[in-house]
């Protein structure tokens, strides 16, 4: 079994977490560096960060500032931020009651696929959900988790972006609980025009613990990279 640091942030601004993102991402790239230069094995740690942020839309590196429906004074308006970041994908939100999971793997430990390593993202996310009724799947070309694929009425429930080097990752997964969906409004999610944007909340129609929610990530998390959590 393959270990990983559990961190655990609460309510934390943007940048203050992809700073600290950064400074774990680096540690293990610097390891493996210094494992190359002198031929030797020093083990590289992994790192799985659970967070909440304050409202703040986020735009991938080959995203589009027209997906961005407000001007920087109804962003100040709305108690909003903005960044443009180093991840895979387009725009999208995050605030108070969505979980955010960014691991900070070195696949070297698991296996070297990014793709593959989508896939089993996505598919965490897919089982944790099944265990409150709802069947979510992937949607082909459109990385994420949908309901309701192949219909007029599909919705992302979770949005996922990520960035790798040296087999390292950063960023991840973000998926909406209790989420309020109105800001969504203000962007067009993921670039993607006229898909809707939903929430376990909105699909069983009650309120759900986060920490119900996370520990049901964690378990399917466990299960499918062979690996245990360590709380830090």
């Amino acid at each position: 079994m393959k270990n990983i640091q559990l961190i655990e942030l609460g309510l934390k601004d943007y940048k203050d977490t992809w700073d600290y993102q950064e400074k774990l991402f680096k540690e293990i790239i610097d390891v493996k560096i210094e494992n190359r230069k002198n031929d030797t094995q020093k083990p590289t740690p992994n790192y799985f960060i659970f967070v909440e942020h304050p409202h703040v839309y986020t735009l991938g590196k080959s995203g589009d500032i027209q997906n961005l429906l407000l001007s920087e004074e109804q962003l100040i308006a709305k108690g909003a931020s903005f960044y443009k970041i180093n991840r895979g994908g387009d725009i999208t939100y995050h605030g108070p009651g969505q979980i955010v999971g960014y691991p900070i793997l070195d696949l070297d430990n698991f296996f070297t696929d990014i793709h593959k390593y989508l896939r089993f993202l996505e598919e965490v996310i897919i089982k944790t959900l099944a265990e409150y009724g709802l069947q979510s799947e992937r949607s082909k070309g459109e990385t994420g988790v949908w309901l309701g694929v192949g219909t007029p009425f599909a919705r992302k429930i979770c949005a996922m972006g990520v960035r790798s080097s040296r087999w390292v990752t950063m960023h991840g997964f973000a998926l909406n609980v209790t989420t309020d969906l109105g800001y969504f409004d203000n962007i067009i999610p993921c670039g993607i025009k006229g898909k809707a944007v939903t929430s376990l909340e909105a699909e069983i129609n009650r309120k759900v613990p986060l920490e119900e929610v996370k520990s049901k990530i964690l378990k399917h998390f466990s299960e499918l990279f062979e690996a245990k959590f360590a709380k830090m």
